[in-house]
C-alpha cells in the first residue's frame, strides 16, 4: 500500500503538475477566472487521467513502440470525446463556460507525459493511482488559483458573497493578467517556505532551477538529476568532443581528397599505357607487312624461277617484257629531259 499512497502523494504535493513541474499552463492560466471552472477543469481532467493511464498500462505491452504516442493521443481523445459528452449533458453551464478547453485537454502535456514516462512502463493499479494523484494535484492547482482570483476579483467563492462591503474588487485579478501574478505569488510563497525548510535542516532546497537539474522533481523529463559541477563537466566534454570533430573534419577532407587525386592518377597511367602499347604495337604491325610483302614477291620470283626453269618458252615470254619494260624506261626519261630542256628556255 505503501507504493499508492506514494503515487498520491506525489501528485498532490511532491510533483504537483501545476506548482512544481509547472505543466498544463494553458487551462492553468486561461480557465481560473472562477473557483467552479478551475473545479471542473480539474474533475474533467482527472478523469480523463486516470481512464487513460489504466488503459495505456493494460496495453503496454501490445502497443508497439513505433507507434506509442499516435497510441497514446488516440486513446486520451476517445477518453476526452465521452467526458465532454457527459458535461455537455449534466453541467451545460460549466460546458459553455470552459468552451474549446475541454476538447484541448487531448493535448494536455501532463496526460501524454504520464502516459509516456509511468503508465507505458509500469502495472495497471500503480497507473491508475499515479493518475489519480497527478488529477488531484492539478485539480487542487486550479481550484486554488480559481479561487484567489475569485476572491479578490469579484468578492465571492464558489458564486457566494464573502468580502460584501469589505474591500472593492480588484479588478485586474478578474481578468487574464490576474493569473499570472497569482500564479507567480503562489510560487514565490512555496519557493520561500521550501527555502526556509531547508535551511533548518541543513540541506539545499528542493526548487525547480533554471540553471540546472537539481532539485527537480519533475520526473517526466528527459534529463538527469545532476549538480552543477557535474553538469559543468558534462558541458566541457561536450565542447571538447565538438573541437575534436571540427579538428578532423579537414583531415578527413584531406584524406579524402589524397584517395581522389591518387585514383586520377592511377586512371592517367592506365590511359598512358594503353596509348603506348598502341604506338609500339603500329611500327611492329607495319614492319610485318613489309615483312610479308617480301615474302610475297620471294614466292612469285621463285616460282617465276621454277617456271623459267621447266619452260623455255616462259623464258623467252619473261626477257621480252623485260625488254619492253626497258625502253618504256628510257623513253620515260628522254621525255622528261625534254621537258626540263623546254622548261629552262622558257624560263630564260
Amino acid at each position: 500500500m505503501k507504493k499508492y499512497w506514494e503515487r498520491l502523494y506525489n501528485g498532490i504535493i511532491k510533483e504537483n503538475p501545476t506548482f512544481v513541474q509547472m505543466l498544463g499552463m494553458c487551462p492553468t492560466l486561461a480557465v481560473t477566472s472562477t473557483a467552479i471552472n478551475g473545479l471542473g477543469m480539474g474533475i474533467a481532467t482527472l478523469a480523463v487521467l486516470t481512464m487513460s493511464n489504466m488503459l495505456i498500462s493494460m496495453l503496454r505491452n501490445l502497443i508497439s513502440d513505433k507507434v506509442r504516442i499516435p497510441a497514446y493521443i488516440t486513446i486520451i481523445a476517445s477518453f476526452v470525446t465521452v467526458v465532454s459528452f457527459v458535461m455537455q449533458a449534466y453541467t451545460p453551464g460549466l460546458y459553455e463556460s470552459l468552451g474549446v478547453f475541454i476538447p484541448l485537454i487531448v493535448v494536455n502535456c501532463i496526460i501524454l507525459g504520464r502516459a509516456e514516462s509511468y503508465a507505458g512502463k509500469n502495472k495497471v493499479l500503480l497507473s491508475i493511482f499515479d493518475g489519480i494523484g497527478m488529477g488531484l494535484g492539478f485539480t487542487l492547482g486550479l481550484t486554488v488559483i480559481g479561487m484567489i482570483r475569485e476572491l479578490l476579483g469579484a468578492g465571492t467563492l464558489f458564486g457566494i458573497k464573502v468580502t460584501a462591503d469589505l474591500f472593492d474588487p480588484i479588478r485586474i485579478f478578474a481578468m487574464n493578467p490576474g493569473a499570472f501574478f497569482v500564479l507567480a505569488f503562489i510560487i514565490a510563497f512555496i519557493n520561500g517556505m521550501t527555502i526556509k525548510k531547508a535551511k533548518k535542516n541543513g540541506t539545499k532546497p528542493n526548487l525547480r532551477r533554471i540553471d540546472g537539474c537539481e532539485g527537480c522533481t519533475n520526473f517526466a523529463c528527459a534529463g538527469k538529476k545532476v549538480s552543477p559541477e557535474e553538469a559543468e563537466k558534462l558541458m566541457k566534454e561536450c565542447a571538447d568532443k565538438r573541437a575534436n570533430a571540427q579538428a578532423a573534419e579537414p583531415v578527413k577532407k584531406d584524406s579524402e581528397d589524397n584517395k581522389t587525386n591518387s585514383s586520377e592518377k592511377k586512371d592517367n597511367d592506365k590511359q598512358d599505357d594503353k596509348s603506348e602499347n598502341k604506338s609500339e604495337n603500329k611500327p611492329d604491325n607495319k614492319s610485318d607487312e613489309k615483312n610479308d610483302e617480301k615474302a610475297d614477291e620471294s614466292k612469285v620470283s621463285d616460282k617465276d624461277s621454277k617456271m623459267d626453269d621447266n619452260d623455255p618458252e616462259a623464258k623467252t615470254d619473261v626477257l621480252a617484257v623485260n625488254d619492253d619494260k626497258k625502253k618504256d624506261d628510257k623513253d620515260n626519261a628522254k621525255s622528261s629531259t625534254g621537258k626540263l630542256k623546254k622548261d629552262k628556255e622558257r624560263q630564260v
